[in-house]
Formats: structure tokens, sequence, C-alpha cells
């Protein structure tokens, strides 16, 4: 898997891949490019064997303030239809790379996490945050709707139908203490533990079976538009195929030798 990239940061090491975007003067603005190349990076990490978890984490004191105003913002209210379109969908396609790139992704969250921003740390699988995050689904204070990269979709899932309708009527910011409330967060911690916070749990992630992990991520995505009897089904063929790999093997052979199981992914 690449970690030369051109428009973030991106790091892999033990088979953890930390991504961070690098425009910190602009409290880390999302460009076109950046857009495309984190699309792309994200699709190319499903066919990685060598990143087994992912970071993304904020960079000098803010996640991201979403799509830059003067690039991104400004350009759009010069665009007809088509252009539009091809934009809303190339975006909309970061989301789906990420939910689909069969890797856990841990979303480190430290100050401003407004519009796009929001949304990748939405569809991460895992969300930190720092006292000082402040999370703002705010495409309605700039005349849009708040359906962006499939916030309808996947917000209501996480916090509720109410809140998410609050957050995205009103783009009003949500505090760290209430996303943890909300279950947004899994939990807020201080500003200089966050990175290890994170560190540690995509080592406990990074060590577990990577293979039975895509499989979970895949399911957790898939299931949302399946009834629950299909949802079981689906379950039942999912673990048939897990229990054919030799990390389950090494799991019962671990358990019965009074050890701790090596997994490899396979």
């Amino acid at each position: 898997m690449r970690s030369e990239v051109t428009h973030f940061k991106c790091e892999i090491s033990d088979g953890i891949a930390t991504v961070a975007l690098n425009r910190p003067e602009r409290k880390n603005a999302l460009s076109f490019d950046s857009y495309a190349e984190l699309r792309d990076w994200f699709r190319d990490l499903h066919y990685s064997d060598t990143v087994k978890a992912v970071i993304f984490a904020p960079n000098d004191g803010n996640f991201s303030s979403g799509g830059d105003v003067h690039e991104i913002i400004g350009p759009l209210t010069k665009m007809n239809m088509k252009e539009l379109l091809t934009f809303t969908r190339m975006t909309g396609d970061l989301v789906k790379a990420i939910v689909n790139c069969g890797k856990p992704v841990i979303a480190a969250v430290d100050g401003i996490s407004a519009g796009a921003g929001a949304i990748i740390a939405m569809a991460s699988d895992l969300r930190i945050a720092t006292p000082e995050a402040k999370t703002a689904f705010l495409f309605n204070r700039v005349g849009l709707a708040g359906c962006d990269m499939g916030a309808c979709a996947i917000l209501p899932r996480i916090i509720g139908q109410g809140r998410a309708a609050e957050l995205l009527y009103l783009g009003r910011s949500m505090s760290a203490e209430e996303g943890a409330a909300w279950g947004y967060f899994n939990r807020v911690v201080p500003q200089d533990q966050l990175l290890d916070t994170a560190n540690d749990l995509a080592r406990r992630i990074a060590d577990g079976p990577s293979f039975a992990n895509m499989m979970t991520k895949t399911m957790l995505a898939q299931e949302w538009s399946m009834s629950v009897e299909q949802a079981i089904e689906a379950e039942a063929q999912a673990q048939a195929i897990c229990m054919q790999g030799q990390d389950f093997h090494r799991a019962y052979n671990a358990f019965v030798a009074k050890e701790k199981p090596v997994f490899e992914g396979d």
C-alpha cells in the first residue's frame, strides 16, 4: 500500500496507516485534488494486505474545516449541472471508499470537524475526540441541503433521527460532550492523549484477525439495507467463510495450549 501521496499526509508502520489532511493554515480544508486522492487511496486500501487499520488524524489542532471556500465553493457557483453532479458523486465516492475499504478506520478528532470533515469522521468506524472538538454538519449554513455525502443515511444510525435532524437543519456545532453522550464519539480524551488512544485502538485491531475484521466491516455496512432474516443468513455465510480460515484454527490451538493467539490474516 502506497504511502507516497501528494495532497495529504500518510505514514504506514507495522500494519497501521495514519493519514491526515495537510493544510493547517486553512484548518485542513479539502481541495478537489485531496478529495480525489483520498478517494483513490481508500479504494486501493481494499486490496492491501499490509494495512490492517487506519487512523485519520488531525493536523495542528484541527481535523478538517471541510471544502475550501475559495478553492471549492467559489468554483462550484460557476459550474453547470453536469459538472456539479460530477463533483457531488466524487465526494460521495470518498465516503463509499471509506465504508468499503475493508479496514477499520478510527477518526481522531480535534478542533474543527466541519462539513466534509465531519462526514469523513462520520464515515469512520470509531471516533475519538478531545474536549476541544467541534463537529458541524453545516451544509444548510451555505444554502445547501443536509443530505450531503450520505449524512441523512449514516448520521441517524449513529445518533438517532431526531438528533441528526437537529444538526442537519440547524447546522450548529456539536460539542465533544454532546457527541459522547449521543454515541457519536466512542470516547473523549485529553488532547495530549488523543493519538496515543487512537494508536492503542488501532494496534489492538491490527493484532486481531484482519480477514474477520474485514468481514465484520462489510456486514456492518451491508446489513443496513437487509431485513433481520436476510442479515442472519448473510452472517451465517460470512461466519462459515471465516471458519475456513487459518486464524480460526490458530485461535483454537492457542486456547488449547493456553497461549495468546497470533493472527496472520488468513
